[in-house]
């Protein structure tokens, strides 16, 4: 595999990525006729929503690795602005937050992505966590409206940092500069991607198959201790053998791969409990089978910003 042009290395991953998705359909659609019969099924009608999501999502990322470097900058920057939106809707906002709100969506999030887009490390890394967070409350402090003010200015800053800013390292592994590896940012891409999502599948599918003592049943009660370990050891295993699409070898694949799906699944944990305390069950109903943006990329999210830096301090 190492043999062949970045092109043809990801052709070759999506062509397989295109038999996995063929087979989970046939098995759908199998257990759909033999084992529900035709009727409605609650676990069968989940797998088969979730495997028509994945077609859908393969193919508009397909789409944007089209288009390069900016086709793959856009398709973020929608995807951080869709996982705001869902984020600051279940958050309690006042009339006086109304600058805040239009800033963070139509200033800070294009500015983000447009000092990643140039690969402006030394910016895009502090750019919200350090001024953005001390800008925001004074637009809310300016407004003059007190009431549960330090509420509202903190959920406008874990949104940002949450869907904007852990967001945007999936395309910021585009500027990375490594030794060997030129021309193939968007391989990195899709290897968190599907390193991160296999592990939330697997997890779910290890959970039902084997799931007994939960992990945190206050917060997410499907979430048990069997399939995070079955599932974490089948992608960091699944990581390895993608290793040919990497600067990584074998063993520092697998390594990279457990270290991006501990992180995965503790990301989805928080954001379970960010749900539960707003009482719902879905950020939104965007993706059919997934919910909202963020029940999607929470575990993207907090595996994101780990991976480009692990990948940064030691490959570049």
């Amino acid at each position: 595999m190492g043999s062949l042009t970045p092109r043809e290395q990801t052709i070759a991953l999506f062509a397989g990525v295109g038999v996995i998705l063929i087979v989970a359909s046939l098995v759908g659609f199998t257990l759909k006729r033999a084992v529900a019969k035709g009727a409605p099924h609650a676990v069968i009608d989940n797998l088969n929503a979730r495997v028509k999501a994945w077609w859908v999502m393969v193919a508009v990322i397909g789409l944007a690795f089209m288009g390069g470097r900016a086709g793959v900058t856009l398709l973020f920057l929608f995807v951080s602005f869709a996982a705001l939106r869902e984020f600051l809707s279940l958050s309690y906002t006042r009339t006086g937050d109304h600058y805040a709100l239009i800033a963070s969506f139509f200033a800070v999030l294009p500015v983000q992505y447009a000092l990643v887009y140039v690969g402006w490390y030394g910016l895009y890394t502090i750019f919200i966590p350090v001024y953005v967070f001390l800008f925001l409350p004074i637009l809310v402090a300016v407004a003059g409206d007190t009431t549960r003010f330090q509420e509202r200015a903190s959920k406008m800053q874990w949104g940002l940092m949450v869907s904007v800013f852990c967001i945007s390292h999936v395309p910021a592994l585009l500027t990375l500069d490594i030794r060997g590896y030129e021309g193939r940012g968007l391989l990195l891409i899709a290897y968190l991607v599907l390193v991160v999502q296999s592990s939330d599948v697997l997890q779910y599918v290890w959970g039902k198959l084997a799931g007994r003592r939960p992990v945190a049943p206050l917060v997410s009660p499907s979430k048990t201790w069997e399939g995070l370990v079955g599932g974490i050891a089948s992608a960091t295993a699944i990581g390895a053998a993608l290793y040919w699409i990497t600067p990584f070898t074998p063993w520092q694949a697998a390594l990279m791969a457990l270290a991006i799906c501990v992180m995965g699944f503790f990301g989805g944990l928080v954001m379970s409990a960010i749900k539960r305390d707003r009482g719902v069950k879905d950020w939104g109903n965007l993706i059919e089978g997934h919910g909202g943006m963020l029940d999607r990329l929470d575990s993207v999210a907090f595996a994101a910003p780990v991976f480009f830096h692990l990948t940064r301090y030691f490959w570049t």
